[in-house]
Parts: C-alpha cells; sequence; structure tokens
C-alpha cells in the first residue's frame, strides 16, 4: 500500500493547502474546525499538524459525517471558532467556507 504524503494528497485530491494557510491568516483565525470528507479523515491528523506548523492556530477535527457542503455539524455556534473550513475532493465542491 502506498504511503501517501501531503503533496501526494494535495495533487491527488486537487487541495491547495496554500490558499487554506493564507485564508487563515487573513481572517487572523485563532481557532479552526476542519470538517473532512470520510475519504481524507485517515489524513486528517497529518494535515493538521502542517498547517500547525504554517499558522498560529489550533486546530479542531471533526470527525462526524460529512455529505458535501451544506452539511455543516450541530452546535457549531457553540464550538468558540473563528473560522471554519470543508476540505474536499471533489472539484464540484467549494474547497473551504467561512
Amino acid at each position: 500500500m502506498k504511503e501517501w504524503t501531503l503533496k501526494d494528497l494535495e495533487e491527488e485530491y486537487n487541495l491547495d493547502f496554500e490558499k487554506i494557510i493564507n485564508l487563515i491568516k487573513k481572517e487572523n483565525a485563532k481557532r479552526v474546525l476542519l470538517q473532512f470528507p470520510d475519504g481524507l479523515k485517515q489524513y486528517a491528523k497529518s494535515i493538521v499538524d502542517y498547517l500547525e506548523e504554517k499558522t498560529n492556530s489550533e486546530f479542531l477535527i471533526y470527525f462526524g459525517s460529512c455529505f458535501g457542503a451544506c452539511d455543516t455539524p450541530q452546535g457549531i455556534e457553540k464550538m468558540n471558532i473563528d473560522l471554519m473550513i470543508q476540505i474536499g475532493h471533489n472539484s464540484l465542491m467549494p474547497t473551504y467556507l467561512i
């Protein structure tokens, strides 16, 4: 089985980590919620580790089901977050949401 690097993920799933980093910095987001589709959840920790290195933000990972960009976690208003980013692997879905 292939050992995936973040570069491999970015290319295979058309992810744009630089865009995510720039958005976090632009919004000065200190606490960020990341939501992943099931196919990318296994890489969530590696992605968070990378984003933590590049930003001064704290990250929360939502591990509940995600069926698309309109599927936001219930109770998000109580999570005390500055930004929510939905990471997808379909060109028809937005890569991030504010």
